[in-house]
């Protein structure tokens, strides 16, 4: 497929999202004097049109490995990150809402970060340090008592595919500090929807989740390094022609 045509799909999906966006943020506002469930279902809508548009639009396919691993009890996702693909996508294929924590600044994007606000998720100010994760725990546990699921990147950013970031182990700090199950993902949608590319290629996205990882018995860094292993091991089996036996990465690290 030429690049010309690759960019109109792309402008087009970007033109059709926009439009998405402008009229779906005042339908959740709308729904804001309704429960926590009926605004989430509503406002997951718009992740369910994008994720349907980018597949019917720019091609990108995907399939899901493990929905039987997800248990049912309170959960901590950990998941690699490649692309906004993933976080439009998991907010509404998981089976119970999702929560996430992210910088306090998304909050003030607009239409975007004001939905954002009525879901009950956990914005933090990443410059107060161990102020600011005293606060994650203290709402990660109402939000797990609520049956509602955190989830987290412990990458913390988009890494490029074939790459491997550091990870850091929030995610698994909050696990020990909840007693909290921990449930790895590795998926690879960065080829599709790669960060700050403004082309969406067509291809196909492998979600693949792991089993169900207990903190008792273990410090937060052992945890999180189980959480590593299996993530960036899987990556070798999703996309084996970008992940060989030694990433890009683990040689400098």
């Amino acid at each position: 497929m030429s690049r010309a045509i690759l960019f109109l799909r792309s402008l087009l999906f970007a033109l059709i999202m926009l439009v998405a966006t402008l009229i779906w943020a005042p339908v959740c506002f709308l729904a804001a004097p309704l429960s926590y469930n009926q605004r989430y279902y509503i406002t997951s809508r718009w992740n369910v049109f994008i994720i349907w548009l980018a597949k019917v639009l720019c091609g990108i396919r995907y399939e899901i490995k493990g929905m039987e691993n997800l248990p049912d009890q309170p959960v901590i996702l950990l998941s690699k990150h490649q692309s906004a693909w993933e976080t439009i996508f998991l907010l509404c294929k998981m089976p119970r809402p999702l929560v996430f924590v992210f910088k306090k600044e998304l909050l003030y994007v607009p239409f975007f970060g004001w939905a954002l606000g009525l879901l009950r998720m956990i914005p933090i100010d990443r410059n107060n340090g161990k102020d600011a994760f005293a606060q994650v725990v203290v709402q990660g546990r109402k939000r797990l008592a609520d049956g509602q699921w955190i989830i987290m990147f412990p990458e913390g950013t988009r890494i490029p595919v074939g790459e491997r970031g550091r990870y850091k182990g929030g995610g698994a700090r909050l696990a020990v500090e909840t007693n909290t199950v921990v449930v790895p993902i590795a998926l690879n949608p960065g080829h599709c929807w790669a960060k700050n590319s403004f082309i969406k290629k067509p291809g196909h996205v492998t979600v693949s989740i792991g089993k169900p990882m207990s903190p008792e018995g273990l410090t937060a860094v052992d945890l999180m390094q189980q959480v590593e292993n299996w993530i960036e091991s899987e990556m070798r089996v999703i996309s084996p022609a970008d992940y060989p036996a030694t990433s890009k990465t683990e040689s400098t690290q």
